[in-house]
């Protein structure tokens, strides 16, 4: 009995984990749409946030983590809105388990093409994406000659028997964010950026001192240590950065 009132405290205490995140969402004023992406028998449902323009704007695919498309992650995509782009975040995950590469390679075409076609699009594509989703974000611009830049969050390089040949496929530039405290993921970029120097790829990478993985959730959380909230300031701006800079002269 006391396992099961245990679990349910669990349950409860992820279920209002963020609401902060919720509460921030429900307050913002750009304009929101939860659409549904189909194609050949599949649907992806997506929500898609408007910057404050009427401009016409670049597009962002944004990848969720392997928790999926969270209160957080929204709120996420719509900070990402706010930098004046186009911000598209499928929801990937179909079941329990996370889909097969092959399987997100063709969901994520999919948005994509719907994304650029958006009438509020000007044509450019971005893709970003945040620990499983950074990994498929690196993965996925080798698929799509299109992307203009790959924005990787802590996701895993592509492994050392792929790297290079994933690598030399990709068209545009790769600007990584990493965890100072993420050994297993940071082992991966060194092989990473050799090979996008043999290739002629840029990739820039970043690594930002004590904090962890998550430091881009934590730190936009209202209680926030101090270290995740000044690396998640300075991820941000770095972000919009390397967006307006590719967007305005391409690199």
């Amino acid at each position: 009995m006391k396992r099961i009132v245990l679990t349910l405290l669990v349950a409860l205490s992820a279920l209002h984990a963020q609401d902060w995140a919720k509460a921030r969402l429900e307050k913002s004023p750009r304009h929101r749409d939860q659409i549904v992406v189909k194609y050949d028998g599949r649907a992806i449902s997506t929500l898609v946030v408007y910057p404050e323009t009427q401009d016409k704007k670049p597009v962002i695919l944004l990848i969720h983590d392997s928790a999926g498309l969270t209160d957080w992650f929204q709120s996420f995509a719509d900070q990402v809105a706010g930098m004046g782009y186009v911000v598209l975040a499928p929801d990937l995950l179909s079941g329990a388990a996370l889909p097969a590469d092959k399987q997100v390679t063709a969901d994520l075409n999919a948005v994509a093409d719907y994304g650029v076609k958006l009438s509020a699009s000007n044509g450019t594509l971005f893709i970003a994406g945040i620990g499983w989703g950074g990994a498929q974000s690196f993965r996925f611009a080798a698929d799509r000659p299109d992307v203009a830049a790959t924005l990787v969050f802590c996701g895993t390089s592509p492994d050392k028997d792929s790297i290079a040949r994933v690598i030399a496929r990709i068209k545009g530039s790769v600007f990584g964010f990493y965890a100072g405290n993420d050994g297993s993921v940071n082992a991966t970029v060194p092989l990473a950026q050799a090979a996008a120097k043999a290739a002629g790829v840029v990739f820039e990478a970043v690594t930002y001192d004590g904090v962890g993985a998550g430091f881009m959730q934590s730190g936009d959380a209202p209680d926030a240590k101090p270290a995740d909230k000044l690396a998640r300031g300075y991820a941000m701006e770095r972000m919009k950065s390397v967006l307006d800079m590719v967007s305005l002269r391409g690199y």
